[in-house]
């Protein structure tokens, strides 16, 4: 596939990072030379450098014979420019747009093919607010993914002394979770992807990935987690936009205070949230956090847009007594180095945009992508299509099916119900099909399984 990537940002260097070992010929824009030539030591790919939205700078990188724009500069009004031009001039067929603002976002008439033709909408500050008021309803997960509109769930714990997963072996752990259906589709252990059976023995530190219904993944965190009482309090350090939303989503169910250190931004989000606490101040003032009783917090985030502010916010609420403190991290280097040392969950706006934008991009109806454990592995929901004669998995038991090395199929969702991933299991048209895949080399094998052939009408 022949992409052209607008941005050589955050987000825009990791999307191409993923995508170049991926048999795509990536070009990136940027109006930044020094930035591509970063990334272009680094990677095997072309740059171009100037404005994204000028048409001369698109014919350059190529627009007429692209198959797809990914606008994700940091302005949306160039993003947006650029999918009009491209869409205008160069007829370019997919067009996907970074947007940040939510004035823009609202307003669903705007971004009609007759409007502003832009195909796919992505936004990062909503896609992190999201995910981290699921981190919120899921005390004690380290991740929590959703598959087929929510029916399949996936959640990542990690194994603690003081738990009831460590030293048991997956087929002991059956017995402590009886009538309950799920599977353990991964585990992460020392940065090792391990595809566990029946015989595997967890030990401590192992993040394990849960998948089944919400229903199964509910009953399981209430029997794992149950000496963890309920989450209550949050305080959120950072009155942006992630901040603000965070707010808006939690305050009616539960005690939320929101600090900011610009007096203007404290006074709007005053304006804007009914049940929320607004405190203008410092987060890593220490005489502040005890003043406002975070030694009685249950959740600290740090939302702000310095990565070392919110590391050190996080640091020091931990060290005075919050439960648990999550910190907004846009340094993927700063990630490894912080997460389960101090503070307990790193939460990457990049990993949590590239899954959206790796679902448009993906070959065959694959319709969800996600990051497992920071881009070391990935989940991807498929759609089976075709027949016997047209598929490579449509009438085959999972048994059967050539899957990569280092590839499983987790869970099957058919209808309104969710199949475990057993060897027996006959996958049928149109079912969803979850599968985890430890080594992202094998993504385009895994794509070609559910490509349908060219005998299916």
């Amino acid at each position: 596939m022949k992409i052209i990537i607008l941005g050589a940002g955050q987000v825009g260097a990791s999307v191409a990072a993923n995508l170049v070992n991926e048999d795509n010929d990536i070009t990136l824009v940027d109006n930044n030379p020094a930035a591509l030539q970063l990334i272009s030591e680094r990677y095997d790919l072309r740059t171009i450098t100037g404005i994204a939205s000028h048409p001369s700078v698109l014919a350059k990188a190529g627009a007429k014979d692209a198959d797809m724009i990914l606008a994700v500069t940091n302005s949306d009004e160039v993003n947006m420019i650029a999918c009009q031009v491209a869409y205008t001039l160069f007829h370019t067929p997919t067009k996907i747009a970074r947007i940040r603002e939510e004035e823009y976002l609202s307003s669903t008439a705007l971004f009609a093919q007759e409007a502003l033709p832009i195909d796919v909408l992505i936004s990062p500050e909503q896609l992190v607010t999201d995910y981290i008021k699921k981190l919120i309803e899921h005390p004690g997960a380290l991740q929590v993914l959703d598959f087929a509109n929510g029916k399949a769930q996936m959640v990542a714990l990690k194994a603690t002394y003081s738990g009831m997963l460590v030293g048991h072996s997956l087929l002991e752990l059956r017995k402590q979770l009886p009538n309950i259906e799920y599977k353990i589709a991964i585990i992460f252990r020392d940065n090792q992807a391990i595809i566990p059976n029946a015989e595997t023995t967890i030990e401590a530190d192992d993040e394990i990935f849960f998948i089944g219904s919400q229903k199964s993944i509910r009953k399981i965190l209430h029997i794992i987690r149950f000496k963890e009482k309920p989450l209550k309090s949050i305080m959120i350090a950072g009155g942006g936009n992630i901040g603000l939303r965070l707010a808006e989503l939690l305050e009616d169910n539960y005690k939320v205070k929101l600090l900011e250190f610009d007096p203007e931004k404290a006074h709007f989000a005053s304006e804007a949230l009914k049940n929320t606490i607004v405190l203008c101040g410092d987060s890593a003032d220490e005489e502040l956090l005890q003043e406002e009783d975070i030694d009685r917090t249950d959740v600290f985030c740090a939302l702000t847009n310095a990565d070392e502010a919110n590391i050190i916010s996080s640091m020091l609420a931990k060290r005075l007594g919050a439960r648990k403190v999550m910190a907004l991290i846009n340094r993927a280097a700063y990630i490894d180095l912080v997460q389960s040392n101090t503070i307990d969950i790193a939460i990457s706006p990049q990993q949590a945009t590239i899954g959206s934008l790796l679902a448009h991009i993906r070959k065959g109806d694959v319709v969800v992508v996600h990051a497992l454990r920071r881009g070391a592995a990935e989940a991807i929901e498929a759609i089976a299509h075709g027949n016997t004669s047209s598929s490579k998995v449509v009438g085959k038991t999972i048994g059967d099916i050539n899957l990569p090395h280092g590839t499983t199929i987790a869970a099957i969702v058919r209808g309104e119900n969710v199949l475990m991933g057993k060897k027996r299991t006959i996958i049928e048209a149109e079912d969803h099909v979850i599968l985890i895949v430890s080594d992202k080399k094998h993504v385009a094998e895994v794509e070609s399984l559910f490509q349908v052939g060219i005998t299916f009408l």
